[in-house]
């Protein structure tokens, strides 16, 4: 007798498009994540953002193209690798592959207006099929776009057509929800706040959340400032506080100038205390992440603004205790962290007294309390409103429940 065949999977589909590893960024890291996330209660597949705009234009033009992450996509989420900003004939591949994956949803990843046009021409062709459309916002614009008054005009008249047939939005915080409700007037379209999941994969090795925390042997508090070092990152409070601390501390900055902003890297040139401040003036592989963060006692994060922090995850992963300043989303990101400073923006006096503070509080794991499970709880919520359903996973039981879901790494929110 003939074996009978397995049963289909009858598992709502999930489009998720989001950016690449070509154009490496820390949103490149939460779309991989969230699409293996995801494929325990949905089918998942993937259309990444390859190339975003001519190489000559983004900051990080010396790294486009060099593969420096070493996350993968889960087995059994399909990817299509990618779309070019020019459109032809990757875009027309795109729709092809979302035709035949025949998604019951797609989700937008939003960061840039760069991929403004592609989603456009993507939202066009899933709305002629019935399928409906999430828009995930990282942020309402990107500070360096919003710079630029034709790209800050740009988004906002383009966005609009996009927005129009969005069926529901995510967001990361109920702050950026408030935002993003005063830029564009969303009105009814349901929304829900999914917390930012942690960003673990870049530790090599698994310690439970009660194991100690490695602290310097020397009696020096080494203190880390890790990400892309632009206007509102607020690196310039921290060269400031930090000429202000004692012999006891050394400064290791490790980030890539973005936006032209040299400002930082000259005031550490002259610093008092250039002898205690290590740059490392580049965008890192993962391969280093792991060892600066392993190496560090504090992370300080003194941004003026921010909506989620993908540095801050990746502290909070390691049990550091972090200094962060109480802008945006990063107060709900953080505020049930027990390793968090909280210090107001554009103050480097309170800055150094949360700074030592934060001080008090190394030499012991402090417990992450982000979880994918939770993003895709958010998730399922915002679906269910939708009408689409999940099924329940075979074994009952979510492998994203766990606080840290297993990386899978294999043979780019910074």
């Amino acid at each position: 007798m003939p074996a009978s065949p397995p049963p289909a999977d009858s598992r709502p589909r999930i489009l998720v498009v989001g950016s690449g590893w070509h154009f490496l960024s820390g949103i490149s890291y939460y779309t991989c994540r969230l699409s293996n996330a995801l494929r325990d209660r949905y089918q998942v597949g993937a259309i990444l953002m390859r190339r975003l705009l001519p190489a000559r234009l983004y900051p990080g033009r010396e790294r486009v193209g060099h593969r420096l992450a070493d996350l993968q996509y889960a087995s059994g989420v399909r990817v299509f690798d990618g779309i070019d900003w020019w459109g032809v004939p990757s875009l027309i591949r795109a729709v092809r592959f979302l035709r035949d994956f025949r998604p019951d949803v797609l989700v937008l990843q939003w960061w840039t207006g760069a991929v403004l046009h592609s989603y456009l021409v993507l939202v066009l062709a899933a709305r002629r099929r019935g399928i409906r459309v999430i828009v995930e916002f990282h942020e309402v614009q990107d500070t360096g776009e919003a710079r630029h008054r034709w790209a800050a005009r740009y988004v906002r008249g383009f966005i609009r057509p996009l927005l129009s047939r969005t069926d529901g939005v995510v967001v990361h915080s109920r702050y950026d929800r408030a935002a993003l409700d005063e830029a564009y007037g969303l009105g009814d379209v349901p929304s829900e706040v999914a917390l930012h999941g942690p960003f673990d994969h870049h530790r090599t090795t698994r310690r439970p959340a009660s194991a100690a925390a490695p602290v310097s042997g020397d009696g020096m508090c080494r203190l880390l400032f890790f990400g892309t070092i632009r206007p509102y990152k607020g690196l310039e409070d921290l060269i400031s506080a930090f000429a202000d601390l004692g012999p006891q501390y050394h400064l290791t900055v490790v980030g890539e100038t973005w936006e032209g902003w040299t400002g930082p890297g000259e005031l550490i040139a002259t610093s008092p205390v250039r002898d205690r401040i290590a740059f490392v003036n580049r965008y890192v592989p993962d391969a280093e992440v792991n060892e600066y963060f392993a190496g560090a006692d504090v992370v300080v994060l003194p941004y003026r603004r921010s909506s989620a922090s993908g540095p801050l995850h990746i502290a909070m992963s390691h049990g550091l205790p972090v200094v962060v300043t109480a802008v945006g989303g990063l107060v709900e990101a953080a505020e049930h962290y027990s390793g968090t400073v909280f210090v107001p923006a554009g103050e480097p006096g309170e800055l150094r007294e949360g700074i030592v503070r934060a001080a008090g509080l190394s030499g012991r794991r402090h417990a992450d309390p982000s979880s994918w499970g939770r993003t895709v709880d958010a998730y399922t919520r915002l679906l269910t409103r939708l009408g689409v359903v999940p099924a329940q996973p075979a074994t009952g039981v979510s492998a994203t429940s766990s606080n840290h879901t297993e990386p899978l790494l294999s043979p780019d929110f910074r």
